[in-house]
């Protein structure tokens, strides 16, 4: 058996253990348009910060793919799948047939039309190592940075080059931050402790131009920088199944296997999506445990074992400057609220289940209300009234919180 993986981040690693836990000497040729050993992204931002180094951002230790009889293809990008001969053209001509693939392309920064971009000579993105390094090219304490969005990427990226730079000004159209994940009361606690450190915030607005050094906002304001990051937000990186008539909407869509429509070709991590058991809807659920999740099941199936994604929720844990945030599930239903201080909680429950909560400040035992939702718990077979104010094992059954420490 001949197995062909299209990236090399979470998902990618997760399907060739997956692959190997079933089958010990197919082989795997794993390709990617990074020159690097995988790494973990979510750390670019700590790179620059000075928290980590490469060495330590690594995903996997150097013999990685060695120890797994890997042949990683790095540097290079597969332009073309062709399902028919079972095959993927790369990007210098060579061609390489599979008996399994999977497609593990992540996803890519979204870069909206913006008069006057064209004429801003620093401008970044920020998702990946190379993205990270050329920024930290650029910035000293002299410089001033606007950044242009206040989701994940947006603030992580003013968490990192923060003490690097002379000044950080950040732009939404939003009128609040991290709106995918946050509440109004939510936004505000995460803003306040983020302008402690000298962010600023300019929310409710957008660039209508730039100049050079300049950009205008559609308010009549007027921001000066010498950098520009753009995170507005990332689009899945779907082309090369949509191209072969496979089945897409935002993201390439899989069953529970993670098998896309088309035969033999899998799918897994931020290019795709999966079955929200939290509100019974498909969508994509970018989060590094989900794609490695995918990408472990999908390598299982494609070697001849059985397994199943079937508990997928949307995760984030973050953390900025030191202030750490907690999110899973979805908001619906009746709400049950607690704030103190600086921490603040809030838990989604419907027709009898928790379905989500957000969790800021203080998250200690948010994993107990994850594993609520995922496992689809009754709150009447639990203490639910205490679990409330103080998540802890012994709200559940001796024979549950057995259960419960076993997986741990």
């Amino acid at each position: 058996m001949k197995y062909v993986i299209i990236g090399n981040s979470a998902g990618a690693i997760g399907c060739v253990e997956g692959i190997r836990s079933v089958d010990t000497e197919g082989e795997i040729v794993l390709i990617s348009n990074e020159e690097y050993h995988t790494y973990s992204r979510p750390l670019i931002s700590y790179l620059i910060y000075g928290k980590t180094d490469e060495q330590r951002m690594k995903y996997r230790p150097d013999s990685f793919y060695d120890d797994n009889k890997v042949n990683a293809i790095l540097g290079k990008e597969v332009v073309k799948i062709d399902k028919d001969k079972k095959a993927v053209a790369l990007n210098d001509g060579e061609e390489i047939s599979y008996d399994k693939l999977l497609v593990a392309t992540g996803s890519a920064p979204f870069v909206p039309p913006m008069q006057g971009l064209d004429k801003v000579d620093h401008k970044f993105t920020f998702m990946t190592l190379n993205d990270a390094k050329a920024l930290e090219a650029e910035i000293s304490k002299d410089k001033k940075v606007l950044i242009v969005g206040a989701g994940l990427i947006g603030l992580k990226c003013a968490e990192g080059i923060c003490s690097k730079v002379k000044k950080i000004t950040v732009v939404d159209l939003s009128d609040r931050i991290l709106p995918s994940i946050l509440d109004e009361e939510g936004s505000k606690l995460v803003q306040a402790h983020i302008e402690k450190s000298d962010v600023e915030f300019i929310l409710g607005d957008s660039v209508a131009e730039f100049s050079s050094k300049k950009a205008t906002l559609k308010s009549g304001k007027s921001v000066d920088f010498d950098i520009v990051v753009i995170a507005v937000g990332v689009r899945p990186n779907v082309s090369l199944i949509k191209e072969i008539g496979g089945n897409v909407n935002r993201g390439i869509l899989t069953d529970e296997k993670c098998k896309t429509s088309l035969d033999d070709i899998y799918s897994a991590g931020d290019c795709t999506e999966s079955y929200d058991i939290s509100c019974c809807e498909n969508k994509v659920m970018a989060l590094l445990p989900n794609a490695y999740m995918q990408g472990e099941c999908a390598g299982i199936n494609m070697a001849g074992g059985e397994k199943l994604y079937d508990k997928a929720i949307p995760m984030n844990a973050i953390g900025f400057f030191g202030y750490h945030v907690i999110t899973a599930g979805t908001y619906c239903g009746e709400v049950y609220v607690e704030k103190e201080d600086e921490s603040y909680k809030k838990l989604f429950t419907k027709d009898g289940y928790l379905v989500g909560y957000m969790m800021i400040g203080n998250v200690a035992r948010a994993g107990i209300y994850t594993s609520l939702i995922k496992e689809k718990t009754p709150l009447d077979l639990i203490d639910f009234d205490m679990i409330k104010s103080k998540p802890q094992l012994m709200a559940f059954s001796k024979t549950d919180r057995a259960k419960k420490l076993s997986k741990s």
